[in-house]
């Protein structure tokens, strides 16, 4: 779901990067007023794991393969704010260091995997807590919001191809969500798989988000 550059025309990408910079901005400021101090080491182990988990791909239907996006985790785990800029950094770091999406493109990728991703899945993990109660209701809401995000951001990513006139929408939407679908399966094992252990071993973790929530 990288989008390298070259695929989104000048007003696309330009407007998508002034859009991250301003989430970016907003995100740092709420995260220094809401988080708290022990929220920063998290927020660093837990980019650290996304980074490494994006390196595993999986295989999907066709010969294709996907890989862990972790927005809907970050998010579950701090808010969707601190979440999205788990999530950028490791968006950046990529970028720089192996290539992973490109740089002028870098807007298009930070909004569709730290902003569409983290509160879509931080949305529906909300949501499906109130509904399915206890335990068993926090590792379905988990599954369910990690698959729903990475359906939300294959879809602007579908959108923003569109609007640049790289590829008709009507077959960027059903080759980016098809796939997607499948992808979000294994994103929504790893993100209740994750869950659960932390759940084992710290669960005090489990509350940081509400600091950080919408």
């Amino acid at each position: 779901m990288h989008i390298p550059d070259g695929f989104l025309d000048a007003k696309t990408f330009i407007t998508l990067d002034v859009v991250a910079v301003g989430f970016v901005a907003a995100a740092a400021a709420r995260a220094r007023r809401v988080l708290s101090e022990r929220a920063v080491p998290l927020m660093a182990v837990l980019a650290a794991f996304i980074f490494a988990a994006q390196m595993l791909n999986f295989p999907v239907a066709g010969g294709t393969s996907g890989h862990f996006a972790g927005g809907a985790l970050a998010a579950i785990l701090l808010g969707p704010w601190a979440g999205g800029l788990v999530i950028t950094l490791v968006l950046v770091i990529q970028a720089l260091a192996f290539g992973d999406g490109g740089m002028l493109a870098l807007g298009a990728n930070v909004f569709n995997l730290a902003v569409v991703a983290p509160f879509v899945g931080y949305g529906a993990y909300s949501l499906l807590r109130k509904v399915f109660a206890g335990e068993a209701g926090r590792f379905v809401g988990a599954f369910a919001a990690a698959w729903l995000a990475v359906v939300a951001a294959a879809s602007a990513c579908a959108a923003e191809l569109a609007i640049a006139g790289t590829v008709p929408f009507a077959v960027a939407f059903p080759a980016m969500v098809g796939a997607h679908a499948l992808i979000g399966l294994g994103e929504g094992v790893i993100t209740a798989a994750a869950l659960a252990a932390i759940r084992a071993s710290r669960p005090d973790l489990l509350e940081l988000g509400r600091g950080g929530a919408a």
